[in-house]
Formats: C-alpha cells, structure tokens, sequence
C-alpha cells in the first residue's frame, strides 16, 4: 500500500553557509588567503516522504550540502536539523537514522565479497537479525543482486557497484536517503533499474529521497519537486515544467526512420521544428515543458517510423537560460 507525504518537516535547512579558507602560492615564499563561499544562505524544507531533485552545475554547492546534512561538514553559519537532530553535533545518532550513496565512492569493501560487506553493516548498525534478513532479501529481489552476492566489490561493474551500494545504504531502514549522483556512468538497463527500485521504495517505505544528479531523466521520473542551486545559492524551487519555462529550455526528439527522407513537415505540432538530419535520422526540437506525446503521435502517423527517443536539456544550459533571461535567485 503506497504512502502518503507526511505534513512533518524531515529536513530543515536555514540560512546555512559554508565557507572554506583556500591558501594558495602568490610568490616564491608568499601565500595568499582567501574565501571560497560553497553554500551561501540556503533556506529550504523537505517534508516527510517527499522524492526531491537537488541539481546545479558542476561546483554548485551540491555536494557541500549533502555533507553538511550527513554531519561530514560543520556550517559556518545557519542552522540544520535532520529528523530533530543536529548533524553536526551529533552524527553518530543521525547515522541511524539515514542512508547516504555517494556516485563516485563506494561504502562497501573493495576486496570482499558484497554479501560480506552487508553482515559487517549489520553488525555496526546493530539490525535485528529479522529485520536484517527481511530488508536484504527485498533488495537483493528489487536490485537483482542474487548472482552478485559471492562476488567481490572489485569485480563489480559500475552498475552493479551502485546497485550493491544503494541496498547498503537502506539495510537499516534509514528515514532520509541522500543520492549524489546515483545514476552517473550507467548504462541504460541499469538506470532503468535503479530508478523503479527508488521510486518503488519511495511510494511503499515512505522514505525521504534527496537526489542530486546532473541527469534531468532522474529528475523527470522520480521527483515531483525540484531545487536549482548554483554558486551556493537557491535559485529555484518549484515543478520540473516551471524550470523549464522559466529557463525556456527545449528537449529533443531523435526520431530514426525506416528511410531517408526530406525533413519532416508537422501539422498538428508547429511548436515542433527539425534541427539537424542525417540520413534517416532527424532532431526535432521542441519546447521542454510541453509533452512529446502529440509530437510522437503525428510522426508515427504519417511517416515510417523506425525507433525514436527524448532527450532532455542538460542542467547547465537551463541555468544559462535562466540567468540570460533575468530569472530572480531565490534566497
């Protein structure tokens, strides 16, 4: 039976900063000190249950903000409480409490077999042996990991790592489950995967989700609400389709047919225009908060139609759009 948000805050965040001393060589024996401000007066809330999308380009303050919540780093201003507690104050208490995947690092060990590492997480989390065994046997079915489990983390494949790594992370039944980057180098069978686990994990467990990914897919498939943060402040806070009209992004349709043609001519879709043609293969934009289905419906109907997909607009061009129109930055 799926679960309902809860109206209770999980995860408050206000006015927090973090600002780190960079020393650097400005002379044969000098070293000049300055302030790098990661995260600069971030207010938000997530209440209980909620799935949300948390992306920005590359140095944003993403992660800064993750590790601030899992207590890893101190804010330098502002306050935090994660289900009542104070990360940094008191981590060992909040680890019970949350789960955390970070996409570039594992949590398992490199030499061991995965089914190792989860008795050892089972022994440091201290999980009843029911729950222990109730929990790893609904991860190990949803993630497909049962051919997985004898296998050392070194032999894993990328995917099969992230697979192993997100089962870790919610042996314990965390409330929160912090992803950073989640999905990064997958193929797309093992996206596909990961992301029905997450959002079935979501509507049954009721567990908070805070996503950070630089793939809008993610976004669009699991999280109803998204934050924009760049240079360390919030700049959007809102539905996926009101970024995308706010940054006036356009998606793309891949449509591959089953011979060369001249480029395609719509009639029911004139927001819809062809970009690029190669061969049998044409581009054809289109605005990113309308749905692809009308499009989708007008050229299997009237062209021969061989294989199609959608690609979404990369985060970075979305906040080069908001800025290039005057989009305001949210406190």
């Amino acid at each position: 039976m799926a679960v309902d948000v809860g109206t209770d805050v999980l995860i408050e965040v206000e006015g927090v900063e973090k600002v780190f001393d960079v020393r650097r060589k400005a002379g044969f024996l000098r070293r000049e000190r300055r302030e790098v401000r990661a995260v600069d007066s971030l207010t938000f809330t997530v209440p209980r249950g909620e799935m949300v999308g948390y992306i920005g380009p590359n140095g944003a303050g993403k992660s800064t903000t993750i590790k601030m919540l899992t207590g890893i780093l101190t804010p330098s201003a502002g306050r935090l409480r994660v289900a009542g507690i104070d990360p940094s104050r008191d981590r060992s208490r909040l680890a019970h409490r949350i789960g955390v995947v970070f996409g570039q690092r594992t949590t398992l060990w490199w030499d061991l077999p995965l089914i190792d590492s989860y008795r050892l997480m089972r022994r440091m989390y201290r999980i009843p042996d029911a729950r222990y065994t109730e929990n790893l046997a609904r991860c190990v079915e949803l993630l497909e990991l049962e051919p997985l489990l004898e296998v050392p983390v070194r032999q894993l494949s990328l995917g099969q790592r992230m697979r192993g790594d997100i089962a870790a992370a919610l042996l314990h039944d965390p409330e929160v489950l912090y992803l950073d980057e989640p999905t990064i180098g997958l193929d797309v069978v093992s996206k596909v995967k990961v992301r029905g686990f997450l959002r079935d994990l979501n509507a049954e467990q009721g567990t908070t989700v805070l996503l950070t990914t630089h793939d809008l897919t993610d976004i669009e498939q699991l999280c109803r609400r998204v934050m924009v943060i760049d240079h360390g402040r919030l700049m959007y806070d809102g539905e996926l389709e009101g970024l995308h009209d706010l940054g006036g992004g356009e998606r793309t349709l891949v449509v591959d047919l089953e011979r060369e043609l001249p480029p395609l001519e719509l009639e029911m879709v004139a927001s819809a225009r062809v970009v690029k043609v190669e061969g049998a293969r044409q581009w054809l934009a289109f605005p990113a908060g309308q749905s692809a289905a009308p499009l989708v419906a007008e050229i299997a109907g009237r062209y021969p139609l061989a294989d199609l997909s959608v690609r979404e607009p990369d985060i970075e061009s979305v906040i080069a759009r908001m800025y290039a129109g005057g989009a305001s930055v949210k406190p």
